[in-house]
């Protein structure tokens, strides 16, 4: 298939005009779509998270002649590439193996279905709660289920055994808490990836949200959750994004017409 076929499917699922109004409504920047185009048709597909050394190597061993991640392994403008550096020995190795890269950034970030609203699903899922309720969403995009940041009920659980559950449901191997372990959790608020800071805890206490769950936290937003009566519950960035990104290459993989394969950076859960 061509890569502007594959690119398609790709699009379809989290268009990168999500992208596009995010940054426009919420200032923020993002890199998203065809990162590099070899020019040869597309016979097989690697996902992974990120355009790790690792992924690179599993796309040459499996034949691989195209990687989608999520986190743009070019974000922002690079002067030069060089084997050397880590990066430059990346994008080396995807130009001399014939592999094209597409990124899918805000755009599965914020998409119905995508990264941030499969966090919700996993740890609505992993906790066993039950219902359909709608979930208040902080940065709300046009589309049905759109947006970034959510807010949501949950099985009524104390708080050591909510986040037990979370870690197992996501797969993740760490997870740290902040708060008493016998606190009862009923409503929860989660962010994939590095979004919790301030404007995060004031949508969570104003959802009446027991627990935060996201990843990256900073010293000063866990003081803020702690005296504001918040828990936290912090995951690494990649066990946080991980679960939706592998919802997605499965949806893609029932769609594409070659052969998908996942790879999965496991230090990093």
């Amino acid at each position: 298939m061509k890569l502007n076929e594959i690119y398609a499917l790709l699009d379809a699922a989290a268009p990168r005009a999500l992208s596009e109004e995010y940054c426009a409504k919420y200032g923020a920047y993002d890199n998203s779509g065809v990162l590099i185009d070899t020019g040869a048709d597309i016979g097989k597909i690697l996902f992974s998270l990120d355009l790790s050394a690792a992924a690179v190597r599993e796309a040459e061993k499996a034949g691989a002649n195209l990687i989608v991640t999520h986190h743009p392994a070019i974000y922002s403008r690079i002067g030069n590439i060089r084997v050397g550096d880590p990066l430059g020995a990346k994008l080396a190795a995807c130009l001399r193996n014939g592999i094209s890269v597409v990124s899918m950034h805000l755009n599965l970030d914020a998409a119905a279905g995508g990264i941030d609203d499969c966090l919700m699903q996993g740890v609505r899922g992993a906790t066993g709660a039950a219902g359909t309720e709608k979930p208040a969403v902080m940065q709300p995009l046009g589309g049905e289920g759109c947006g970034y940041g959510r807010a949501y009920g949950v099985r009524e659980l104390p708080l050591s055994a909510f986040a037990e559950a979370v870690k197992t449901g996501l797969g993740a191997r760490r997870v740290e808490v902040y708060g008493r372990a016998e606190r009862k959790i009923c409503r929860a608020a989660s962010f994939c990836g590095a979004g919790a800071g301030e404007d995060s805890l004031e949508f969570a206490l104003r959802e009446g949200a027991d627990v935060v769950v996201s990843s990256d936290f900073k010293h000063h937003i866990l003081t803020l959750a702690s005296e504001t009566g918040l828990a936290v519950v912090q995951l690494t960035h990649y066990a946080s994004e991980n679960y939706g990104f592998e919802k997605y290459y499965r949806k893609i993989r029932g769609q594409a017409g070659v052969p998908c394969v996942f790879h999965t950076d496991e230090e990093l859960l």
